[in-house]
């Protein structure tokens, strides 16, 4: 039974539910920092670290987790990446301190670690390499959808019950899909193993030279750099717009906290776009081109006086990002052998949410002493002068991505 050509949609759209659930609970601190600065009287720096709190443990959890799905298999770590996730977010609602807080974050982002590096790898285990941008596109609006949905519905209950109410009442779907998740892989497992099964197995489906090479270290650093650094600038100022919707502009904190919904909405179709995109044109194209977007966009954020002006460059870096996401898995993928890739796939995780977790504190210090138009500036003018010189090094010369 050959697949040529063909998208396994019922995977790939079971895996954009994963990462759905995966993201419920990880989606709502920056939405409810306004609320969450209010009840623990927070400075912007302090602020900071309730993001830092959960993406820089969440950062260096990609590493062993993408070791650890090499060497032992995804599914069980994508089960703890799921309904981990939920359970710790449980916790982070009964907090009723900012260190209990800050605890359960970060044992939230330990355990978050293994979703990413896992299931990319699996999803382009299925599909055609030539349309795995695409399903990698559809895998990322899964995740978009939380970030949109999830600022909403956090607004929502909050406004109603406090900030603990949103992170207790999306925990509960996402434990009980992540269980319901990882029992269908394993029925999956056991249908491709069986000898009468007319479903390939993974390493059957899709076969060719791309599983037998060696890695371009100097280039995949230089790309890993590029998006890295684009994702982790982006994320960082993203942080602090409902602070800034709050102080600057006088929002509510819940309308701050549905403008964040404005930039993660962008997924819902900027992911298609920038895998169907890098399919065709290449995926170091789409990434460069994303990269030196973001950099003048942030540069000019806190220098309009219109909250309108605001939210379209929160359209245009959400679309940034998420058209870039797919292009860079994509690219990742199809330059690593196969039993390398979820510890590759770690290392790009890695680079992207360390790197903003480790640079909101940095921003976050910057605008408590220079204010939001030098903390955005710098920012911007520091992504786009590595984007420029990265953009240069992986175009010029080899055209192969």
């Amino acid at each position: 039974m050959s697949l040529k050509g063909k998208l396994p949609a019922g995977i790939v759209v079971l895996f954009a539910l994963a990462h759905l659930a995966h993201h419920l609970v990880t989606a709502l601190p920056i939405p409810l920092l306004p609320f969450i600065r209010d009840e623990f009287a927070l400075d912007y720096t302090r602020a900071a670290l309730v993001v830092s709190a959960f993406s820089i443990p969440y950062g260096f959890s990609q590493l062993p987790a993408g070791w650890l799905a090499d060497r032992f298999g995804a599914r069980r770590l994508l089960l703890v990446g799921i309904s981990g996730v939920a359970l710790t977010g449980l916790m982070v609602g009964l907090s009723l301190s900012y260190t209990m807080l800050l605890v359960s974050l970060a044992l939230m982002g330990l355990l978050g670690g293994g979703y990413h590096p896992a299931a990319p790898s699996v999803i382009s285990r299925l599909v055609d390499p030539a349309r795995r941008g695409s399903a990698l596109g559809i895998h990322m609006i899964g995740g978009s959808v939380s970030y949109f949905v999830a600022p909403l519905a956090a607004a929502a209950l909050a406004a109603v019950w406090g900030w603990r109410m949103p992170f207790m009442g999306l925990a509960v779907p996402a434990l009980i899909f992540g269980m319901g998740f990882f029992v269908l892989l394993g029925r999956r497992e056991r249908a491709v193993s069986t000898p009468a099964s007319p479903m390939p197995s993974d390493d059957e489906q899709w076969s060719g030279s791309e599983d037998e090479f060696r890695i371009d270290w100097p280039r995949m650093a230089t790309f890993l750099v590029l998006t890295s650094i684009t994702a982790a600038a982006v994320l960082a100022v993203v942080a602090f717009i409902p602070l800034y919707l709050v102080d600057v502009y006088g929002y509510l904190e819940h309308n701050a906290a549905v403008a964040v919904a404005l930039f993660y909405s962008t997924g819902l179709w900027a992911a298609l776009l920038g895998g169907y995109l890098s399919d065709r044109i290449g995926r170091v194209r789409v990434v460069v081109a994303f990269a030196l977007l973001s950099g003048p966009a942030l540069m000019v954020l806190s220098f309009v006086n219109s909250g309108v002006i605001v939210m379209g460059l929160l359209l245009l870096l959400g679309a940034g990002m998420y058209a870039r996401a797919p292009a860079s898995e994509s690219y990742v993928v199809k330059h690593t052998p196969r039993g390398k890739r979820s510890s590759l796939l770690g290392l790009y995780f890695f680079g992207s949410i360390e790197g903003s977790g480790m640079l909101a504190p940095v921003v976050g210090f910057l605008i408590d002493r220079f204010g939001f138009t030098i903390a955005f500036t710098s920012t911007g003018v520091v992504l786009l002068i590595i984007s420029g010189v990265c953009a240069i090094l992986l175009l010029h010369g080899s055209s192969r991505d």
